[in-house]
């Protein structure tokens, strides 16, 4: 079974031909697949070269169905910035558990185009303009890696993905998630966790529409804040709605505050707020009344509209690992017109406890194993 490669052919022949060579010599089967934008050194003007990138994705989409049956169970893209954006645009078409490996100078922040796929990146560290001791060490471990993928597969095909409980969570509810996770694995369950930064989220909600969760706990649902209110994010429209067909249990884990970049860049707006230092490179800003009560808002609309039985629970003790007596951005005020908001749309159960708790997330777990019993007798 060939390994197909995604490659500009007419601007990188060099490197082209030796990462040929390195995966052939690796005991892979290469099978080429053009992603070249044809321009045949013409200067295209920037609306031209953006269609043409469009173009020259979608004919290797095209060619890459027409061999479905045959088709690879591994695929290789190389390229610097254009051919690297057009290769992207291939792989993110592709079925999301498919093995995936990008070589690429990486001019871009790869975390917006990858946070719902498996794409392995490879960075060439030095430009994709020849061959030289960089570029050729970098095609040599990509190649190495390509094989080392191949070769692990399974011979009669993909593992299917096992449903799972799927859960969200974050350093801040990260002790809440952990005996979650415990209590559920007790409880004989497979559960899969999500990293809910703006980028987890998107897996979360790829997975749920690809049917690898039997049920969902929502534990953090921190991306309300980043989504809506401020802070970087990959596109996720479906975040608080794809799962809408599946039992769910939510938890406000993390919807008290904003999160940012370093504080001494952050607005002055969000330096007159209570924050904190979560790391050197992250801040945590503590929401407004407006902000969170437009939160519960989009979160309540979204619950109402879910098609499976759901179920939400309140840990008025507090939100996050900060939100609790004495921490940095502790508001019991924000915590009431949250649940008093959120309670317009759907019924709610408040809990005494702090979301990181073992008490809070032992309900998590018992209140979804009543949905899920309550869906099976039905």
């Amino acid at each position: 079974m060939s390994v197909l490669l995604l490659a500009t052919f007419d601007t990188k022949p060099d490197e082209t031909d030796y990462l040929i060579g390195a995966m052939e010599h690796a005991g892979l089967n290469v099978r080429p697949c053009d992603i070249s934008l044809h321009a045949q050194g013409a200067q295209w003007s920037p609306k031209d070269k953006v269609t043409g990138m469009q173009k020259a994705a979608d004919r290797a989409i095209a060619e890459i169905a027409d061999s479905a049956l045959d088709g690879p169970r591994l695929v290789v893209a190389m390229g610097g910035g254009t051919g690297g954006q057009i290769a992207l645009r291939v792989l993110q078409s592709l079925p999301a558990t498919m093995p995936k490996l990008l070589v690429t100078t990486l001019p871009f922040d790869p975390r917006y185009v990858i946070a719902d796929n498996s794409i392995v990146l490879v960075p060439t560290i030095a430009d994709l303009c020849g061959l030289n001791a960089t570029t050729r060490d970098a095609l040599d471990r990509a190649a190495a890696i390509a094989a080392g993928l191949r070769h692990s597969l399974p011979p009669d095909g993909d593992v299917p993905l096992m449903p799972s409980v799927g859960v969200t969570s974050l350093g801040i509810t990260g002790p809440g998630t952990d005996a979650l996770r415990e209590r559920l694995q007790a409880q004989g369950h497979e559960v899969t966790v999500f990293h809910a930064n703006g980028f987890g989220g998107a897996a979360f909600t790829r997975w749920a529409k690809i049917g690898a969760f039997h049920s969902v706990i929502d534990y953090t649902p921190h991306e309300l804040t980043r989504c809506y209110i401020a802070g970087v994010h990959a596109d996720m429209p479906g975040r608080f709605t794809a799962m809408g067909h599946l039992p769910r249990v939510v938890v406000p884990g993390g919807v008290n505050f904003i999160g940012v970049g370093e504080a001494n860049l952050m607005p002055d707006d969000y330096h007159r707020r209570a924050h904190y230092s979560h790391s050197p490179l992250f801040t945590h800003v503590q929401c407004t009344e407006e902000e969170i009560e437009r939160c519960a808002h989009i979160l309540g609309q979204a619950l109402s509209e879910a098609t499976a039985p759901t179920r939400v629970l309140i840990p008025m003790g507090g939100f996050s690992s900060e939100d609790k007596p004495g921490g940095a951005i502790e508001h019991p005020g924000l915590r009431a017109l949250f649940a008093e908001t959120l309670e317009t749309h759907v019924p709610l159960t408040r809990l005494d406890g702090h979301i990181n708790d073992a008490s809070v997330a032992h309900a998590a777990a018992d209140a979804l194993a009543e949905l899920t019993k309550d869906s099976n007798d039905a």
